[in-house]
């Protein structure tokens, strides 16, 4: 008809299930929510372990050492009279130089072992690569205290075979646990030993993730494989160096179980040998919970002072992480 507007209302056309899937409407505010209720639900069991085995340990620990127990009177309140203690005390500052030195020459031997052989085997120098870096990594999986056992048999003296090598080169015995012997040596051969297969591992998968143009570019520019190594892959890897920096650091700064297992087999660990063994003693020898606590405290505030610093290093050169 003619001068008469007709409008058609169409139906409307039905949604497509991976619209609604990727969030077109409504639906979407709906499918989000049962999303994330679901992802609360998996990682509640996480959250609640890591809130009674770490946050809540942490807040009692820093409660208790606030306060001190004492024969008679009870557990009384004394404030930051531990904190005075512990910072005024000579046995535990010669352990903390003791791991200053440890760590000053056990972090940068590793870093430089594992970059090597990273290097090596991201460049195929070697053949059957990946048997290497299998080998190479089987330490790591070795137990700490197990692998500490094994190396105080190897430095036994006169069974070890190490103390028999020595001996069969015109060297005479050699005991490396004994008094005179340089035990802090022994602890960084372990260390090394232990987590340089691990520190490789990062670093290799980092140098094969180098972008495999600007490698090329370089040699095509004339560069030659040491110095595309140098000048082109390390520095695109340093934020993984400062990565295994800052965890070599602090697990330096946390020396315990080598020491304190070779205790066995040698007189040359001390009650306070290191920080965390000055800690473990006062805590379970001693019976001094609440100083022990505030040592824990103290010997944390210097491990973030000292990776903070490391950080902010290594950005003023260029390597964030």
């Amino acid at each position: 008809m003619s001068g008469v507007a007709v409008q058609t209302q169409q139906a409307p056309a039905a949604r497509h299930p991976l619209l609604v899937m990727r969030g077109h409407g409504p639906e979407r505010r709906r499918y989000l929510s049962r999303t994330e209720r679901w992802g609360l639900v998996f990682i509640l069991p996480f959250f609640v372990m890591f809130l009674f085995f770490l946050v809540i340990p942490i807040f009692y620990a820093l409660y208790d050492s606030f306060f001190t127990t004492r024969l008679v009177g009870g557990t009384v309140f004394t404030g930051f009279t531990n904190y005075e203690t512990v910072l005024t005390s000579g046995a535990f500052w010669r352990g903390m130089l003791r791991t200053f030195i440890y760590a000053a020459i056990q972090v940068p031997v590793l870093i430089v072992i594992a970059t090597f052989f990273a290097t090596m085997f991201d460049m195929g120098v070697a053949k059957w690569g990946a048997v290497f870096r299998t080998i190479f990594f089987v330490p790591f999986a070795v137990p700490t205290v197990v692998a500490g056992v094994m190396w105080s048999f190897l430095l036994e003296d006169p069974y070890g075979p190490l103390d028999r090598v020595i001996y069969d080169l015109g060297g005479g015995h050699y005991n490396f646990m004994g008094s005179g012997a340089p035990l802090l040596g022994s602890i960084i051969v372990i260390a090394i030993w232990e987590w340089a297969g691990y520190t490789m591992v990062i670093l290799f998968t980092a140098l094969r993730s180098v972008p495999r143009d600007v490698v090329e570019s370089a040699v095509i520019d004339g560069a030659r494989l040491g110095r595309v190594v140098t000048r082109v892959k390390l520095p695109m890897i340093a934020p993984a160096i400062t990565l295994v920096g800052i965890l070599n650091i602090i697990g330096a700064l946390q020396l315990f179980v080598e020491p304190e297992v070779l205790t066995v087999f040698t007189t040359n660990v001390s009650y306070n040998y290191t920080p965390t063994i000055y800690l473990y003693n006062q805590a379970y020898a001693a019976q001094e919970y609440n100083l022990a606590a505030a040592i824990s405290f103290v010997l944390a505030l210097i491990i973030i002072v000292i990776s903070v610093s490391f950080v902010m290093l290594r950005r003023r050169k260029g390597a964030w992480i």
